[in-house]
C-alpha cells in the first residue's frame, strides 16, 4: 500500500512540474502570436500645431511638408518580412521612421530599432544588430500595415544606417533594411 501511495505522489509531483514547465514555455514563446495578425494603418504625421497664437511650428528654412531623407526595402531574416522604411523629416525639424506596407510574422517582444549594423542576407544577418550602436524606437505596433515611430530629438540620425524589426526576447532580427539617402 505504501508503494502505491509513493508512486501516486511521484506521478502527482511530476504532473505539477510538467504543468509549470508548459506554462512557462507558453508565456516565454507565445506561439499563438504566429497566427494572430495585428494591422495598423497610421497616416503620415502632419506638422505640429503652433503652441501659441501667431507662433510657427516649422523650423525656419525647413520645408513646409514632410520630406523623406532616407529609405530602404525590408529583407527577410528569421521570418518572412516585406515592406519599406522611410526616415522622414517633419516641418518642425523632428524625424519619424515610417514602416509602409509592412508584412511580417507576429512574435513576442518585437521592437523597431535604428542601428549602425550592415544589413546582411540570410542567417548571417540575423543577430548582428545588437553588436554595435542601436536605439529602440519602441514596440512594433502591428505586424502588418503602415506605422510611424518618432525618432527621439537626442538621436543623431547620421549615426545609423539600417532599421531592424528586432525580437528582443530571442535576440534575432525578423527583417531589416539599409537606409539610403534620398
Amino acid at each position: 500500500m505504501t508503494r502505491i501511495r509513493w508512486r501516486g505522489r511521484l506521478w502527482g509531483g511530476a504532473s505539477i512540474a510538467a504543468a509549470v514547465v508548459v506554462a512557462v514555455a507558453l508565456y516565454w514563446l507565445q506561439p499563438w502570436k504566429l497566427w494572430q495578425d495585428e494591422t495598423v494603418r497610421e497616416a503620415l504625421p502632419a506638422a505640429a500645431a503652433p503652441s501659441a497664437p501667431g507662433a510657427s511650428a516649422a523650423v525656419p528654412g525647413a520645408p513646409a511638408a514632410p520630406v523623406t531623407v532616407a529609405r530602404g526595402t525590408l529583407i527577410s531574416h528569421e521570418h518572412s518580412t516585406t515592406g519599406t522604411v522611410e526616415l522622414i523629416r517633419l516641418p518642425d525639424g523632428s524625424h519619424t521612421l515610417r514602416l509602409a506596407n509592412l508584412d511580417t510574422s507576429n512574435g513576442p517582444d518585437l521592437r523597431v530599432w535604428l542601428t549602425d549594423a550592415p544589413v546582411k542576407e540570410g542567417v548571417a544577418g540575423w543577430r548582428v544588430f545588437d553588436d554595435g550602436k542601436h536605439t529602440s524606437l519602441g514596440k512594433l505596433k502591428g505586424n502588418k500595415g503602415d506605422q510611424n515611430y518618432p525618432v527621439p530629438a537626442d538621436v543623431n540620425i547620421a549615426d545609423f544606417s539600417s532599421v531592424t524589426i528586432w525580437c528582443d526576447r530571442f535576440d534575432v532580427s525578423f527583417g531589416a533594411a539599409s537606409l539610403a539617402a534620398v
